[in-house]
């Protein structure tokens, strides 16, 4: 909305700053931060009030869960996503198509995990909206987005799957594209949502990759630094480092409600939200595969739970002590705060990993 402010910088010098993306970007960190900040308080009240007993605690997780984070309130990525909704809008450019898919996928991500958060408070049961039900509508509005996301793209790299370290290595999938960044984003939802298990977990690591891809699009979405990197060059969708600055913004304000002890979680509404926007940006700017070695501790936690059930129903015996592998640690005696901790220092490690494909081709 701002962005259009610049139409009269020739009246108004000053007003010039608004066709740089870099200033609108740290605007957009700015105003989310200001807005979980400003109505966090309010929502983690209300959210008190309307559900009593709090997000519903497995009864076979560690002990120390259900005696601490009991009556704690779920939800939270209510905040997040309004304040990165709102944020984006105020300073992206809304004639950018790859602006409002992105914001689908997030909403529609959103109202899912929102929809499966109410469940569970309601049943006070960890069991809320059903597997299988819940992967479909994630497919189908992934699906969407990504059909939308290639009709966009230059028919040259549409349908195309690059790969990182190599220069000018990719293979055209055709049609079969849409089920693989279909695949790619309802993956990186879910691999989020399995993340968000202790305080602070998922955020920081979420904030890390979007800060990642904000670098990423920001690059993609200009033809000198795409061709001097030897990267693909994807017109529009350095717009999307707004949203990005969006997400790190509303992740910064809320990581200061869920710092330990958290006042509130996210729940499936922020993490699933928060993934599937992420996982949108790579499919966006051609970066997948990127994603998985940024997004890795993400990946570490999806396949842990994996192999678990593998393991369990063709032995009768787990891996892990329990799944997700944060819970394993726990079960090993790594406190809260080691766990927390060192999963941020891995998932900074990864993104140093992903970013250098950048330059190392």
């Amino acid at each position: 909305m701002l962005y259009f402010l610049e139409q009269f910088s020739s009246h108004i010098g000053a007003l010039n700053v608004f066709r740089f993306l870099t200033f609108r970007t740290a605007g957009a960190v700015m105003t989310s931060l200001f807005l979980v900040f400003l109505f966090g308080p309010y929502i983690i009240r209300l959210l008190r009030v309307k559900q009593r007993r709090g997000q519903p605690i497995r009864e076979d997780g560690p002990i120390g869960h259900i005696i601490k984070k009991k009556g704690t309130p779920t939800m939270g990525g209510l905040m997040i996503v309004a304040g990165a909704v709102v944020s984006t809008l105020l300073w992206a450019n809304l004639t950018n198509l790859y602006v409002w898919i992105v914001l689908f996928v997030i909403v529609g991500f959103g109202a899912i995990g929102f929809y499966d958060d109410y469940l569970k408070v309601k049943r006070a049961a960890n069991a809320g909206f059903r597997g299988s039900y819940r992967l479909a509508i994630e497919a189908v509005i992934a699906g969407i987005a990504v059909f939308f996301l290639a009709q966009l793209s230059e028919p040259e790299v549409s349908n195309s799957l690059f790969f990182p370290f190599i220069k000018d290595w990719a293979i055209n999938l055709g049609w079969f594209f849409i089920i693989f960044g279909a695949f790619v984003i309802v993956a990186a939802g879910n691999g989020v949502n399995l993340t968000d298990g202790l305080d602070g977990l998922a955020i920081v690591p979420v904030m890390i990759a979007a800060a990642s891809f904000g670098l990423i699009a920001y690059l993609v979405g200009n033809q000198v630094f795409a061709e001097y990197l030897l990267i693909n060059f994807v017109p529009g969708t350095g717009e999307l480092a707004i949203i990005c600055g969006a997400l790190i913004g509303a992740g910064l304000g809320f990581l200061w409600f869920n710092a330990p002890p958290a006042q509130i979680f996210m729940g499936d509404t922020g993490s699933l939200a928060l993934g599937g926007g992420l996982g949108a940006i790579a499919v966006a700017t051609k970066h997948e595969i990127v994603l998985a070695i940024i997004g890795g501790l993400f990946v570490l936690e999806t396949v842990s739970v994996i192999v678990q059930v593998i393991s369990f129903r063709l032995t009768g015996k787990r891996i892990f002590k329990m799944a997700p592998i944060h819970h394993h640690f726990e079960h090993l005696g790594w406190s809260e705060s080691q766990i927390v901790i060192r999963f941020w220092i891995i998932a900074f490690v990864l993104a140093m990993i992903g970013l250098s494909s950048l330059k190392l081709r």
